[in-house]
């Protein structure tokens, strides 16, 4: 459970990295605190059933009540609303839309990482990282204007 979470953080650092570079609200820190917490969450909810029932009943616990599971699925809820935060409209344009999306990717990022999917977890964060930098340097920006649709 410690690697797991450690290599969440970590990843997160990493996919905060470019948001940090650029100037942005929700850098390095922000990324950390929530590829963290999904993975604590994942964490917690992987370890759930083995926490609530005797060492006889596991199994029927795991195969007849999957509630468990919902303390990671309403990670992408509550990472939701915090993206939701994050975007602010103006009457020319939209900020905030790929913080908020880096947010949301870090939040799946720091859950694979909590379930131990860490190979993947990394190579994720990686790729997306990449794409976020190479795609600024290329010139490739994203802009929501309201006379151009979207």
């Amino acid at each position: 459970m410690f690697l797991n979470l450690v290599v969440a953080i970590l990843l997160g650092a990493l996919m905060g990295w470019e948001r940090e570079v650029v100037g942005k609200e929700a850098g390095i820190r922000t990324s950390i605190m929530v590829a963290g917490g999904a993975a604590a969450f994942a964490i917690i909810g992987l370890n759930l059933p083995y926490i609530v029932a005797t060492a006889e009943n596991v199994p029927s616990v795991i195969s007849d009540n999957a509630g468990f599971l919902n303390v990671i699925a309403n990670i992408v809820v509550g990472i939701g609303f915090l993206g939701a935060g994050i975007i602010i409209k103006t009457e020319e344009r939209v900020h905030g839309l790929t913080t908020a999306a880096v947010i949301w990717a870090t939040a799946a990022v720091g859950t694979m990482a909590g379930i131990g999917m860490l190979e993947f977890a990394a190579t994720t964060a990686i790729i997306l990282t990449g794409l976020l930098y190479v795609l600024r340097k290329l010139g490739i920006i994203e802009t929501i204007r309201p006379d151009r649709p979207i």
